[in-house]
């Protein structure tokens, strides 16, 4: 029987098959309370996704986020919105691993059990935005998350990784940034431990705006899905203005 030679793998679509049968899967989680969602949290996931080139976006409810305040509504009705806007968008899926688990919500627990469940070869990245990097060092058990998964952090124009330990106030975590910077390719190319960096122009919505336009009694049409401000009526939602919150 004839053997297959290396000549046989030469040629443009002959390597375009190669590296599609390679192709390392690609698996994003974009946390957070989501309270409630809205079009800035919907816009960047898609953003990420599509420009980043992930097979999946999961957007990740949290069930009770240890490092801020409980948010005003239940895990499950957070849900249950976030299901609602993410309806009819095949490039979005919800994960509500968080919520089954319950107790307190940390990101190291979530991320063990997505790589017991996928295994060492699929890529995980975590998204966040640039307040949750500064304060990595206070998560819990925050060194074992680049062993889990890469980091996406999520930034503004011109946004640059702080090199100084006062700026994020503690200096093995400004070491630990610097030396796992990577870039795009390498989401795709390892399972874990590279940090990108990804400026996007983000729209200037937050949660925190949208609770307190409904806790006043005005309405906050257009900064999310219909159907979610629906929901939020319907089940009379956010009746009292909260000043604090996610974003």
């Amino acid at each position: 029987m004839t053997g297959i030679s290396a000549d046989s793998f030469s040629g443009p679509a002959a390597s375009k098959e190669v590296i599609l049968a390679t192709k390392r899967q690609t698996i994003a989680l974009f946390g957070g309370t989501f309270d409630p969602v809205h079009f800035g949290h919907l816009r960047m996931a898609l953003e990420l996704r599509q420009a980043l080139g992930f097979d999946e976006m999961r957007l990740l409810p949290s069930h009770q986020p240890r490092h801020r305040q409980s948010p005003g509504v239940s895990s499950r009705q957070r849900s249950e919105m976030l299901a609602l806007a993410l309806a009819g968008c095949d490039e979005l899926q919800l994960d509500e691993r968080e919520l089954q688990r319950g107790g307190d919500t940390y990101t190291v627990d979530t991320l063990e059990a997505l790589r017991e469940e996928l295994g060492p070869q699929v890529s995980i990245s975590f998204c966040m935005g640039t307040d949750s990097l500064l304060t990595l060092h206070r998560w819990h058990r925050w060194q074992r998350l680049l062993e889990l998964a890469h980091l996406v952090v999520v930034t503004r124009p011109g946004w640059h990784l702080p090199e100084a330990s006062a700026a994020t106030g503690n200096a093995e975590l400004a070491k630990l940034l610097q030396q796992h910077r990577g870039t795009v390719a390498d989401l795709h190319k390892y399972a874990s431990g590279r940090l990108v960096l990804r400026a996007q122009t983000l729209l200037p919505i937050s949660a925190t705006q949208i609770r307190q336009l409904l806790g006043s009694g005005q309405s906050p049409r257009f900064l999310l899905p219909a159907t979610v401000l629906q929901y939020i009526e319907d089940h009379q939602l956010y009746t009292e203005s909260v000043a604090t919150g996610d974003q």
